[in-house]
């Protein structure tokens, strides 16, 4: 214990065996030395951090951010995503291969990438690679370059540089990521599904909705499911928000075929009866859908068939939420409310913070290989996120750290309010403002 620097007390540890008072002591490594009980005496010389009866969670761990550095700074940047990240209680973020110029579908645009973010990581970025047609040959290299895995969209992703796969380019592609043992993600919606669904434009929300059937979901997440029992290829799907789809993950898992899942605070928490007309800052592919199927996707965490909970943070400029839903830019920027959004659901639908850190920190953590993340257990990095709550706050999108301040969840009333969030032991986020920037880049190690 002589290296110990800093110690953390509170009385709600949320650790791998449950909630406790607890003293969290972390070396001069950036690592969990110990977790001792509440009243252990602090170690000489080190710095005392009295959190009272704010409750001490393991960093956020957020696989699923579209950081558009370089290219297309405009809507994001790693400056301004990051610093949104260590406001919001999130320590490490895996950045999505599109939106940004060039796109991560080569080793050589990989570094491109790493080169513009690596100056400016308030918290840990890693990052995902693409795959798109023609690119197969291209995978290996990205895989040992230290991509997390690889991203393929099914229907077109909205911008032409990351075009979709067909289905004999989605097979190549898994048949080579299965042969080292890489991981696809997948945005899974089916592209004639979507081609033959009702497609009208305007302000209604309702004919949007429309346009994207849960069908779209449920067809595509058959075929990856035909595919990763031929060819043995680990398969993640994307931003679930089709509650159809469960049963067919549920089976799929129960025969063994290598599948996990995700869905998004956004999904959880907002319902298609409450979006207003024209209030395209709802707007996101796959959809927000109606409450009873809300409510079959809290299920679906409950019982394991879902893994995770991550952001899905799409930004864009706020000239492109033009009112007209056919023509908006998709996507929901909510980095920094993502643990207040799903506390505020959870704790309303009998569910605890264990099930939170469970879903927004360990499993992703999993997800992307990351052994030395998603607990507070000892050897852990010492990543924290300080949560009061039961404090309740109203968005306010002015004070949020991401570049665009366009949210759906402007004027919510939401509990759990973020105090501080630590990367390595280091405070990198005060009261909602960020503080020292002490990110490094993350690659895949195992």
């Amino acid at each position: 214990m002589s290296d110990v620097r800093l110690v953390l007390r509170s009385r709600r540890v949320l650790t791998p065996e449950g909630e406790r008072p607890a003293s969290v002591t972390v070396g001069a490594d950036g690592a969990i030395a110990a977790v001792l009980p509440y009243e252990a005496e602090p170690p000489p010389g080190a710095t005392v951090e009295e959190l009272g009866e704010d409750a001490l969670l393991p960093g956020l761990v957020d696989t699923h951010v579209h950081v558009n550095d370089p290219g297309r700074t405009a809507w994001e940047g790693f400056h301004t995503a990051t610093r949104a990240a260590a406001a919001g209680g999130i320590t490490t973020l895996v950045d999505m291969p599109l939106n940004s110029l060039p796109p991560t579908t080569t080793a050589a645009n990989l570094a491109a990438k790493r080169a513009v973010a690596g100056p400016k990581a308030h918290v840990d970025v890693g990052f995902w690679g693409g795959a798109i047609p023609g690119n197969v040959p291209e995978l290996r290299a990205l895989h040992e370059a230290g991509v997390f895995g690889f991203k393929c969209f099914l229907s077109p992703s909205g911008v032409e540089e990351f075009p979709e796969l067909d289905r004999a380019q989605l097979a190549a592609a898994m048949a080579e990521i299965a042969s080292f043992d890489g991981l696809l993600i997948v945005h899974a919606e089916d592209p004639g599904q979507l081609a033959s669904a009702p497609r009208k434009g305007g302000p209604a929300y309702a004919d949007f909705l429309a346009s994207r059937p849960r069908e779209a979901e449920n067809d595509a997440i058959a075929l990856l499911v035909e595919l990763a029992r031929e060819h043995g290829t680990r398969v993640h799907v994307l931003h679930l928000s089709s509650s159809g789809a469960l049963p067919l993950l549920a089976q799929a898992r129960a025969d063994g075929v290598r599948l996990t899942a995700e869905t998004c605070p956004h999904f959880l928490t907002l319902t298609a009866e409450e979006v207003p007309d024209g209030a395209t800052e709802f707007k996101c592919c796959p959809p927000i859908r109606e409450r009873t199927n809300q409510d079959a996707l809290w299920q679906g965490l409950a019982d394991g068939t879902l893994d995770c909970v991550v952001s899905d943070h799409s930004p864009c400029t706020t000239d492109l939420k033009t009112p007209d839903f056919g023509t908006a830019w998709g996507g929901i920027s909510s980095l920094q409310l993502g643990l207040p959004a799903i506390w505020t659901e959870a704790r309303r639908r009998g569910y605890g913070l264990a099930d939170v850190v469970r879903w927004m920190s360990g499993a992703p953590a999993r997800l992307a290989g990351l052994a030395h993340k998603g607990a507070i257990a000892p050897g852990r990095d010492a990543d924290f996120a300080v949560l009061a709550p039961e404090e309740t706050f109203t968005v306010d999108p002015a004070h949020l750290h991401h570049r665009n301040q366009v949210t759906a969840y402007a004027g919510k009333t939401l509990h759990g309010v973020v105090r501080s969030a630590w990367l390595r032991g280091e405070r990198v986020a005060d009261h909602g403002t960020p503080t020292r920037k002490t990110g490094q880049l993350i690659e895949r190690t195992a």
